[in-house]
């Protein structure tokens, strides 16, 4: 093929090249260490600062609650240890006790997993078999000792959209209903997926922190945000000069900041339309995928799901083998989320959470999820090609 074509946006985007142009000024030009005194110092604190006002216009937030990390997954963890080790020390005798469930990206479940062996508690809430959680399985986890709830806004891998603002009026509920006036438990989400495609605004998701990742923006890689409301108490993971009111010591990445906020600008900008697009080649594609696969499943609800995101389901199929061939064609896809692929179990621990039938398809299912570049000629030689690799395997 003399053109690749690439159908895994959901662990990577390419840099838009008005991020790019926005960005180099940051490279040589205006180099300063943002926390110095003199000229250049404020020539790189300006746009950092303008970054925070910016990007808290977007997501309907304060300026200063914008926390700047060097990625996603650095954001997912300073919410989740950054609480509980903030609440280990004020709770005393009590284990804080964090919510979330069995299909979140692994910067959380690890996490959690690590909080467990340093005398945490953790609930892991499964989704149903369409993969969304149902909000009164979280109410019912919910306890006197519940610090944090932190339920990703849409999946990494099959795209499925989590009822977040339901989930925030039940821990409302809860709350009055136990007469707590606690800051605590705190809402967190994950919304890297999301962002190009959903609203995120704080007031109508109702949550109290959210993260985001430039490199699912078509920003920068090496740059995330973790945008934490005010009354947020948490401690700092990572230790040193006190940068980012003292949650994330680090000299900050001016030319990263930049470029992230001009991508979530541009993805704010053509949210609606680009959904549109994509939501009319997410149909033709499970619709055609539904006609000439057989046996064919889709993995996830199918309408709650984002526009972007199809994964299926070919009993039989060996997922690494095809994902392999594919590329071999010219096409790349993912068997599960990349963030697995370092693992020795590749397999989609998201489409085992699905009930039975997901246990039969985590090692038989592609996803495909698309992009701006993405074509409805793209996805029928896509197709061609899957429908010759089941017949030759």
């Amino acid at each position: 093929m003399s053109k690749r074509i690439f159908l895994d946006y959901a662990s990577t985007t390419p840099l838009d090249k008005r991020v790019l142009k926005a960005m180099l000024p940051y490279f040589s030009e205006t180099f300063g260490n943002p926390s110095a005194i003199y000229k250049e110092g404020l020539e790189a604190k300006a746009p950092v600062k303008q970054a925070r006002v910016d990007i808290a216009q977007i997501l309907n937030c304060k300026a200063e609650e914008i926390i700047f990390t060097a990625s996603g997954t650095e954001a997912d963890n300073l919410a989740v240890l950054g609480t509980f080790n903030y609440w280990k020390k004020e709770l005393k005798d009590s284990k804080p006790h964090i919510i979330t469930t069995n299909i979140e990206h692994p910067g959380i479940l690890e996490m959690c997993r690590f909080i467990e062996k340093e005398g945490g508690e953790v609930t892991y809430v499964p989704v149903e078999e369409n993969g969304i959680v149902d909000p009164t399985k979280i109410k019912a986890a919910l306890k006197p000792t519940t610090v944090l709830v932190t339920i990703i806004l849409a999946s990494n891998e099959i795209g499925t959209i989590q009822p977040v603002k339901e989930i925030s009026r039940m821990i409302a509920e809860y709350k009055k209903e136990n007469n707590l006036d606690n800051a605590y438990p705190y809402l967190h989400t994950d919304a890297s997926q999301a962002a190009n495609y959903l609203d995120i605004s704080f007031q109508k998701l109702g949550v109290d922190m959210m993260t985001l990742d430039a490199s699912k923006l078509y920003g920068p890689k090496g740059v995330g945000l973790l945008a934490a409301k005010r009354h947020v108490l948490l401690s700092p993971i990572i230790r040193g000069g006190g940068q980012e009111k003292g949650l994330r010591s680090g000299t900050e990445n001016v030319a990263g900041i930049v470029g992230m906020t001009e991508a979530l600008k541009i993805s704010h900008a053509m949210r609606e339309e680009e959904s549109e697009r994509l939501a009319k080649l997410q149909e033709y594609f499970i619709q055609s995928v539904i006609k000439y696969i057989p046996d064919v499943s889709i993995n996830g609800d199918i309408t709650r799901r984002l526009p972007n995101n199809v994964n299926i389901c070919i009993p039989g199929l060996d997922a690494e083998f095809a994902v392999i061939k594919l590329d071999h064609e010219g096409i790349a896809c993912s068997s599960a989320s990349s963030c697995m692929n370092l693992s020795e179990e590749s397999y989609s621990y998201v489409v085992d959470a699905l009930g039975e039938r997901g246990k039969q398809c985590r090692a038989s299912s592609l996803r495909f999820t698309f992009g701006r570049a993405t074509t409805k000629k793209d996805l029928d030689l896509t197709l061609k090609k899957i429908t010759n690799i089941i017949i030759t395997q």
